[in-house]
C-alpha cells in the first residue's frame, strides 16, 4: 500500500470528511482491520485565507509546495491538497515534489466522464467558478463547464466562507444554493459539480435538481486507486 500525503486544513472540516471516506474505503476494498496509510500537514487556513483575500497567490504557493515537501519527507508516495481553490497553485507544489501529485480536477473530470456527464455545473468560490485553472482541467477530459451568472457568484463565495468554512449549516443557505443548481440545469448542465469540498456538508443528492459529483469524495477515492495499485487484496 502506497502511503498518501494530505495537505489539509482548508478548511479542517473537509480535511476530516477526506480522512473517513479515505479509510473507510480502504477498508472496504481491503476487509479485515485494514485503513489507510496515511500522513497529513493541517495547515493553519487563517493564514491561507489572508493570501486569498490580500491575492498573494505567491505566498500561498510557497506555504502549500512547503507542506507538500514535508509529507514528500514524512513518506507520502502521492501527495493530495485538499481543497479545489487552491489548486491555483498546484503547478507550485507539482514542482517542489518529486512523487505525483493527484489533481482535483483529474478526479472529478474521471468522475463525470464515468457517471456519462460532458456539460457540468460548478458550484465552487468565485475563483473556482471564474478563473479558467479549473476549467481547463476538466477540459482535458472532455468535460465543458457551465457557471453560475455573476450576479449569484458573490452570494455563493460568501456562504462558502461565512459559514461552511466555519462549520456553519443553514437551512437558508441550502434552499438559495438548489435555486442556484435550477439555473445550471436550465443552462444546460447535465450533472453539478461540488467544487469546494465544503459544499457537500450543506448540498447532497438527495437536496439538488441535478446528478451530483462530490469533489471531495472524488479526490478521496482517486487516492484510494492510486495508494492500493499495488495492494494484495487478498489477506484479511
Amino acid at each position: 500500500m502506497r502511503t498518501i500525503g494530505l495537505i489539509g486544513g482548508m478548511s479542517w472540516y473537509s480535511s476530516a470528511e477526506y480522512y473517513r471516506v479515505i479509510n473507510a474505503e480502504v477498508q472496504r476494498r481491503l476487509g479485515g482491520h485494514h485503513s489507510a496509510e496515511l500522513v497529513m500537514v493541517s495547515l493553519d487556513f487563517d493564514v491561507i485565507r489572508a493570501c486569498q483575500v490580500a491575492g498573494d497567490w505567491a505566498r500561498a504557493g510557497e506555504v502549500l509546495a512547503d507542506a507538500g515537501r514535508r509529507l514528500e519527507r514524512a513518506g507520502a508516495d502521492v501527495v493530495l491538497i485538499g481543497t479545489n481553490l487552491m489548486h491555483k497553485v498546484a503547478e507550485d507544489v507539482e514542482t517542489a515534489i518529486g512523487v505525483p501529485l493527484l489533481h482535483i480536477g483529474d478526479a472529478v473530470g474521471r468522475a463525470a466522464v464515468a457517471g456519462g456527464h460532458r456539460t457540468v455545473g460548478i458550484l465552487g468560490t468565485r475563483w473556482v467558478m471564474s478563473e479558467p485553472f479549473y476549467a481547463d482541467r476538466l477540459a482535458r477530459h472532455g468535460v465543458r463547464v457551465v457557471v453560475p451568472p455573476e450576479e449569484e457568484r458573490g452570494m455563493i463565495d460568501q456562504i462558502i466562507f461565512d459559514e461552511l468554512t466555519r462549520g456553519i449549516v443553514s437551512d437558508v443557505s441550502r434552499r438559495r444554493y438548489v435555486r442556484v443548481l435550477e439555473g445550471l440545469r436550465a443552462a444546460g448542465a447535465d450533472a453539478v459539480v461540488l467544487a469546494c469540498t465544503e459544499i457537500e456538508l450543506l448540498i447532497g443528492p438527495e437536496d439538488s435538481p441535478l446528478p451530483v459529483i462530490d469533489s471531495m469524495r472524488a479526490h478521496a477515492l482517486h487516492a484510494v486507486e492510486a495508494a492500493l495499485e499495488d495492494a494484495d487484496v487478498s489477506g484479511p
